[in-house]
């Protein structure tokens, strides 16, 4: 058996670790805006609605993308409000996302985009 043939065998489970992995450091932007933890928030005080609207998205988004509840919604809305997010914040700072710091929701968008049309692996809450 050939070396990807045997490696296609564990393809739902690298998804499942992807997806928790991922929903797991997306709660970390969330309660950062919300919480001030961990440390190095971007604001002192209340938050503005916007962001504290995106903090709700983030932390409670993204837990439901770990535990793999509603994988499918909660991905295709998590991907659009990256998008959104790119476009709105980093964007008009610079041109290329490695100067506006733009990396993440580049790459958290096209995760999210990437779960919504595969789904949540196959062990998920969505599969019970």
């Amino acid at each position: 058996m050939a070396l990807s043939e045997r490696l296609n065998q564990y393809q739902p489970y690298a998804l499942t670790i992807l997806r928790i992995i991922v929903g797991l450091l997306f709660i970390e932007h969330g309660t950062q805006k919300l919480f001030g933890f961990p440390a190095g928030g971007h604001f002192d005080g209340p938050l503005p609605t916007l962001m504290l609207v995106q903090g709700i998205l983030e932390a409670f988004g993204g837990l439901a993308i770990a535990l793999g509840l509603f994988t499918r919604p909660i991905a295709f809305i998590l991907c659009g409000n990256m998008a959104v997010a790119y476009f709105m914040a980093h964007m008009p700072q610079n041109f290329f996302p490695v100067n506006n710091q733009g990396d993440a929701a580049i790459l958290y968008c096209f995760v999210f985009l990437f779960l919504f049309f595969a789904g949540p692996g196959p062990l998920a809450i969505d599969k019970k």
